[in-house]
């Protein structure tokens, strides 16, 4: 009697302890989905008050950014940046760091690959590209690393300083393509010598998509792997949890910020390298198209989750997709979608005070069957 007894006692508790990590992870996930759909909803109210209706703005959005295969190539070629931006932002984020300067090492990850584009032009594009990725690579890592260092040695403040930086950068880059490094063939727009088509990246077989969105996805990947399965990671997200305790257990602090920082400023200048070589042949002023900012919310919205930023960094180039079809068709100026994107940031923000608040994600809560 007493072994049916025991018996009957584990088949009720089993329901509960299948449950309870499927409720710890469902957090991460429904507060920022909700967050999101908050954000949807205060921009609806927004275009309401504008006399607009949002049923015909979000159709729009769909029809522009995912209702077609050429839609969807338009959406996928803008989501390469956007991924490389979000891990800017979401590896420093592991340890508790908030850099929001991805804009300055895009920019200038963009402008050494067009500077070093331009003294190469005759060599081989084996040659010629690997060195002008490397080139936005460390320029990219330099910068941003440089933001890491100055937290760590000299208190600054990460976000202050990487955003000042990044003004600093578009400056830099304004001054060289205007400057020494300008093509003087080309008075409309100022810009480094165009590269040749054996320093261009091509598109992916079949899809009207450069080959940056592959690289993009990997680095994702990649990072994941390096976050979830290292223990450099696994020290990142000690140090990320509790700074203090990470220095008495002897963690290297100092070089997880120096190294995750540099890491994502590369990441960034990877990014410049694709514009680069993929979109505009040249570095020129368009190299400063905000990507780096959208990587802010994504990173936010991920949770700084690196395989989480892929279907944001999709989802809001689709909406940055669809931005001219909502201009011409609404009348709405280009500026609605970043209205839309700072709605977004605010909810997503505010919901972090969210977390730990729900009694249904929190098994430790739940009352005993």
């Amino acid at each position: 009697m007493s072994g049916q007894t025991e018996l009957t006692g584990k088949m009720a508790a089993s329901p509960k302890e299948w449950l309870a990590p499927v409720a710890r992870r469902a957090e991460v996930l429904v507060i920022p989905l909700a967050a999101l759909l908050a954000g949807f909803a205060i921009f609806s109210i927004f275009l309401l008050l504008q006399g607009k209706s949002p049923t015909e703005f979000f159709s729009l959005v769909y029809r522009a950014g995912f209702g077609t295969s050429f839609s969807w190539q338009n959406t996928l070629s803008r989501t390469a940046p956007l991924l490389f931006a979000g891990l800017c932002v979401a590896l420093p984020a592991r340890l508790g760091l908030v850099v929001i300067g991805g804009e300055g090492a895009i920019v200038l990850g963009g402008v050494a690959t067009g500077a070093l584009g331009a003294v190469m032009l005759g060599s081989s594009g084996y040659v010629a590209l690997p060195l002008m990725a490397l080139a936005g690579v460390v320029v990219g890592g330099l910068w941003i690393g440089l933001v890491g260092a100055m937290r760590y040695y000299r208190g600054v403040n990460e976000t202050i300083a990487s955003l000042l930086m990044a003004y600093i950068a578009i400056a830099v880059m304004n001054h060289l393509v205007e400057g020494p490094l300008r093509d003087p063939s080309n008075p409309n727009k100022p810009s480094t010598l165009g590269l040749t088509d054996g320093l261009r990246i091509g598109d992916i077989p079949g899809w009207n998509v450069h080959w940056g969105l592959a690289a993009g996805l990997v680095c994702c990947v990649l990072t994941w792997v390096l976050i979830e399965r290292t223990t450099w990671g696994f020290a990142a997200r000690i140090t990320g949890g509790n700074i203090r305790a990470a220095q008495v257990q002897g963690l290297p602090v100092g070089r997880l910020i120096l190294g995750f920082t540099a890491l994502g400023g590369a990441f960034a200048g990877l990014a410049g390298f694709f514009e680069v070589t993929a979109v505009h042949g040249s570095a020129n002023s368009s190299l400063a198209a905000g990507f780096g900012y959208t990587g802010i919310l994504i990173a936010f919205l991920a949770r700084h989750n690196a395989l989480a930023i892929i279907p944001v960094a999709i989802l809001l180039a689709g909406f940055e997709a669809s931005s001219g079809l909502i201009q011409r068709r609404m009348d709405l100026p280009d500026a609605t979608m970043l209205v839309l994107q700072g709605m977004v940031f605010i909810a997503i923000l505010l919901s972090d005070t969210a977390y730990g608040r729900f009694k249904i994600f929190a098994p430790e809560r739940w009352k005993s069957a």
